[in-house]
């Protein structure tokens, strides 16, 4: 009990060592390796991966070429592919003058804030593979995600909802439970999954009201079943899966206090809904931002509508307005509630797409164009949590077939992440089968210039 309650004062104060996890207390909040610039992670996931010369990257020399092969034009080009120049206008905004694509409109009157890195690449052309890799540091094997990564060094600050929520509406995405999990870290810190196509928090959260005991009978229940679960664990010499079943039996009792008003996004203000916006999205969006100002550490958030091998003017458009205005509302909505300087947020998918026409056989492109996968460029931004606003990063060349200058690796933008939290990416461990593992695993360096 003693060594309990030092772990809470510790903790209370920042004291613990990051990483360190209190025996009882696994989600309680840790210091990292170094002051944090950032305090919590919201990660948009565009799962598909959204094509960058018609969202973040214009490129002016395929309307030159267009309908032409850039096989011998192009050092780059690997196919007989014709150039197929964006649809979309683009136009510079705010002081920096960042160029961004018309159906990006709202969210480019942040463009002071965001910082663009354009010279994004990954190793797999492949959804499965390349969803992992950013998810987790890995293409094939089974690793921690990101999110677990962040929760097991940080802990969360509310301990009545889970420290790590990943939403993707209408079911999950492409691997699943894969995306958000824990792997070899204690299963506590996984990712807890919610559908935001549900409307009513009953829906949304699965059994979180209980309607046929009082919270003082389920306390007791739970306290018995607490009891038998340690007698049950220390014969089994704490076992890690049943630590953590231990810990979400707590964990779902207490969310039945918060979740109902966590969730529930008919308690905000009219003007505040109606700056978000009709749908799903500008919903788990609304959702994120009400879980972060409560303490939870890590949401992730999924759109699955990026995926454009056809129609491509038609499907970007369309993905793009479902979020586009949410995105803006909460840039401002976090400025104004003064969380926007210490929580960290990235927009990203799996990779980018070509800057020619897709030639597989298999795809109609009678309704309209469409561009096939390309890992060897491709954009994410990154906004507030220490990020240099205004900043476009990285270059692909003239194309964008393929990033050139100052190119960044997904270990190199997990590690710039993990440093905003705080952490040495190589100092963040857990030790595994004979080894220290970590979420960068023998790679990435920090990308300073994204710093502020």
């Amino acid at each position: 009990m003693g060594g309990m309650g030092l772990a809470g004062l510790l903790a209370e104060h920042g004291l613990l060592r990051a990483g360190a996890t209190p025996l009882g207390q696994p989600l309680a909040p840790r210091a990292p390796h170094h002051p944090a610039r950032a305090r919590r992670v919201l990660h948009f996931f565009m799962q598909g991966g959204p094509s960058h010369v018609d969202t973040f990257d214009p490129k002016p020399m395929l309307a030159k070429y267009e309908g032409k092969s850039l096989k011998g034009v192009s050092t780059q080009a690997n196919n007989d592919g014709a150039a197929f120049p964006s649809p979309f206008k683009f136009q510079k905004y705010g002081q920096s003058g960042l160029e961004i694509s018309e159906v990006f409109a709202k969210t480019a009157e942040h463009a002071d804030r965001l910082s663009l890195v354009r010279s994004m690449y990954s190793e797999t052309p492949s959804h499965e593979h390349a969803m992992l890799l950013m998810n987790c540091g890995d293409q094939r094997l089974p690793r921690p995600s990101v999110g677990s990564w962040v929760v097991y060094g940080l802990g969360t600050e509310n301990q009545n909802l889970p420290g790590f929520i990943a939403m993707s509406p209408n079911g999950r995405p492409l691997q699943g439970d894969q995306n958000w999990q824990s792997a070899f870290l204690p299963g506590i810190f996984q990712g807890t999954y919610l559908d935001p196509k549900h409307e009513q928090v009953d829906k949304l959260i699965e059994h979180v009201r209980n309607t046929a005991e009082s919270p003082a009978e389920q306390r007791r229940q739970l306290d018995l079943v607490a009891r038998l679960n340690e007698e049950h664990s220390r014969r089994r010499a704490r076992d890690s899966q049943l630590e953590a079943r231990i810990q979400t039996f707590e964990t779902a009792f207490r969310m039945q206090m918060e979740a109902m008003d966590a969730f529930d996004i008919s308690k905000e203000p009219e003007a505040v809904r109606k700056r978000y916006g009709e749908g799903v999205q500008a919903r788990q969006i609304l959702i994120a931002r009400r879980l972060l100002e409560r303490g939870v550490r890590f949401v992730q958030l999924y759109q699955n509508s990026w995926d454009h091998h056809s129609q491509i003017e038609t499907g970007v458009r369309s993905a793009a307005k479902e979020i586009d205005q949410p995105i803006g509302a909460l840039l401002t909505d976090l400025k104004e509630r003064g969380l926007l300087d210490d929580t960290l947020i990235l927009w990203a998918g799996e990779f980018g797409r070509t800057p020619v026409v897709d030639l597989n056989q298999n795809v109609d492109q009678s309704k309209g164009k469409g561009r096939d996968h390309n890992n060897r460029g491709f954009s994410a931004w990154l906004a507030g949590g220490g990020v240099k606003g205004g900043l476009a990063y990285g270059a692909t060349d003239e194309f964008g077939f393929e990033s050139v200058e100052k190119r960044v690796e997904i270990a190199d933008l997990h590690a710039t992440m993990l440093h905003l939290l705080g952490f040495d990416h190589e100092k963040l461990t857990f030790h595994y089968a004979g080894r220290d593992f970590r979420l960068t695993d023998i790679k990435g360096q920090v990308v300073k210039e994204l710093l502020a």
